[in-house]
């Protein structure tokens, strides 16, 4: 391997204090920014939060490894920032008020099957937005849906409402008449 080669793909340009210090900057700056910027950015919930999200990985790439694309820094900053984040994931695990300062509160969207759209407009989530996160759970309406909980981590979790003791009830009778009309064919059969 020619040394030119070697040099640029394993020898730092920056001291390491700096490639370490650089993405643990980086990383609170991004756990305060979205936390500030609310749960709707980790749920997603249209193209613009992606591309909001992708944006900002692009954007902060260079504040992570600086002047250097070294081989050794890139692994250097990732360690980093791996590390970094199972520290105070363990950290968070055991401190559970710190933790929920840091994660925030879920935030009840639908109770009872009635919408809240007081809480759909501080989190800035659409009624179509809440539908199409209801539909790729299985739900075909938000009618379907008896609570929907936004999540710290900015997941969506809906509850279905329980059928009513009349829809309970014509099943049961539909169900027997299915029964009977079973047990008729069969004596019809037998005779």
């Amino acid at each position: 391997m020619n040394s030119k080669l070697a040099a640029d793909m394993f020898v730092l340009s920056l001291p390491v204090v700096e490639k370490i210090a650089r993405p643990i900057v980086v990383y609170v700056f991004l756990i305060v920014g979205l936390r500030l910027a609310g749960k709707r950015e980790l749920a997603q919930l249209n193209t613009f939060d992606l591309v909001v999200l992708l944006t900002i990985s692009n954007t902060v790439q260079n504040a992570i490894i600086g002047e250097d694309n070294s081989v050794t820094g890139g692994v250097i900053g990732a360690m980093t920032l791996l590390t970094v984040n199972y520290v105070v994931v363990r950290f968070l695990y055991t401190h559970e008020r710190l933790e929920q300062l840091v994660e925030g509160d879920a935030d009840l969207l639908i109770d009872g099957g009635v919408v809240k759209t007081d809480r759909l407009q501080a989190e800035l989530i659409t009624r179509a937005e809440l539908e199409t996160a209801a539909h790729k759970q299985g739900f075909g309406s938000i009618g379907e849906i008896d609570r929907a909980v936004l999540e710290p981590g900015g997941g969506i979790s809906f509850t279905a409402k329980k059928p009513g003791p009349d829809i309970e009830r014509h099943k049961e009778i539909l169900a027997r008449l299915d029964e009977l009309s079973t047990q008729i064919a069969a004596l019809r059969a037998a005779h």
